[in-house]
């Protein structure tokens, strides 16, 4: 059987659905769609309607390069007032052959989180540190193994609950099962992580269109997080005010002609726009780029600050990513501000480089983790759906009466 999944990671600029294939324990991308958002602000839905417009559109185009539906996805909910919360939890194996299996597993996470849940907050995933089985400690998957006590330390992380609804409850209504709910922190750092990695202290800090969200992590988990209210759109504004031009074509200029840094801007290129007066004026790439660089210089010093106050110690690597980290020349900026402790993420997919999908492709990682957790085997695709999308590839080379947070929790603690 082929184990297909798809994400979603509904954001303040774009809407990004990432579909991907996993097979022989590798993944490989079937088709990725970023779109214009809108009735979105700062990471929340502050519009339904123009927002599902936005969602529907972007699954349109995803499900145009595939050939069928998207019927089911893991979904990004906003990080705002995430907690993560250290728990531990211990339970006794009362299999009479003493074999840990995933009921074991559910368990102890379900006894872990007992009464750790604050009023109006829900949780988003219980991210396993290790397992002590017996006298044998450090183990990362349990199932399988024979023992009589298994206890493990993790971390919950929860969101106020109408994070969570904001997002479900526009994809149930337009006919799309969200049978996972994720943090985009999490899924940036399971887009970079490295063996290397697991074993430091570091920070991720994910520049986005409105927002910049910097986030902590010991050994690979998520332990903190914040978030700036400044991102991409905030130099789309500058360029604007500074030479008095509509802000869409100010995001041109940023992707097409401006740099990051002014080190390699050209003081004789020039770009060609009307003014608000309807004056045509000429912009130099390296004075824009000047403008660009002092807003991205002025973000990375407040990621920095943040990630001091997070960490209240030197950390040993920090991972720069989100969309606005695809501008050209954007490592000097951080080699700068970081004194080359920090490097621009790389996502290490064929065919999905653009570093705005970083949160919606960490995603499907960390839920095919989940599923080797349990021991589970699972697709995000009918076997009908399954074989119009294998003919679709060779061509080109819901009546629950469960609540839609029951059915995303129930994925996650049921079978």
């Amino acid at each position: 059987m082929k184990h297909i999944f798809s994400s979603i990671d509904i954001g303040s600029d774009t809407v990004k659905i990432v579909v991907c294939e996993l097979y022989n324990n590798k993944l490989h991308l079937l088709a990725a769609s970023s779109v214009k958002s809108k009735g979105i602000k700062k990471g929340l839905i502050t519009n339904v309607n123009d927002a599902t417009v936005s969602i529907k559109e972007a699954f349109n185009e995803v499900e145009s390069m595939l050939g069928i539906k998207i019927r089911k996805v893991i979904a990004s909910v906003p990080s705002y007032f995430a907690e993560f919360t250290k728990i531990v939890g211990e339970t006794k194996i009362t299999n009479e052959d003493g074999i840990v299996k995933s009921d074991d597993i559910v368990k102890l996470f379900q006894i872990a989180m007992a009464g750790k849940l604050k009023p109006h907050q829900e949780m988003v995933t219980i991210i396993p540190i290790d397992f002590k089985l017996d006298n044998a400690e450090g183990i990362s998957i349990p199932l399988g193994l024979v023992g009589s006590t298994l206890k493990t330390r993790a971390i919950l992380a929860t969101v106020p609950r109408k994070n969570i609804y904001s997002v479900v409850s526009i994809l149930d209504n337009i006919g799309v099962e969200v049978v996972d709910i994720m943090l985009g922190s999490i899924g940036d750092i399971y887009s970079f992580k490295t063996k290397e990695l697991d074993e430091k202290i570091g920070a991720v800090i994910n520049v986005g269109a409105e927002t910049t969200t910097v986030s902590l992590y010991n050994k690979g988990i998520v332990v903190k997080n914040s978030i700036i209210g400044l991102g991409g759109k905030s130099i789309d504004n500058d360029i604007a005010y500074m030479y008095k031009i509509e802000p869409k074509e100010a995001v041109r200029i940023k992707e097409k002609f401006a740099l990051a840094h002014k080190k390699y801007a050209s003081t004789s290129d020039f770009y060609e726009v009307t003014d608000a007066t309807g004056e045509e004026i000429k912009i130099s790439q390296y004075e824009v780029s000047e403008i660009v660089q002092s807003r991205i210089e002025e973000i990375l010093e407040l990621g920095r600050k943040e990630i001091n106050i997070l960490a209240g110690k030197e950390i040993e690597y920090i991972i720069i990513t989100g969309g606005t980290s695809n501008m050209a020349h954007f490592e000097y900026v951080a080699d700068e501000i970081f004194n080359k402790k920090a490097f621009v993420g790389n996502i290490k997919l064929i065919g999905l480089r653009d570093n705005v999908y970083s949160s919606s492709f960490g995603n499907i990682i960390y839920f095919i983790n989940k599923l080797k957790l349990k021991g589970k085997s699972y697709t995000m695709v009918s076997s009908s759906d399954m074989e119009d999308l294998s003919s679709v590839k060779k061509n080109t080379i819901n009546t629950s009466s469960e609540t839609m947070l029951e059915r995303v929790f129930g994925y996650f603690f049921g079978e």
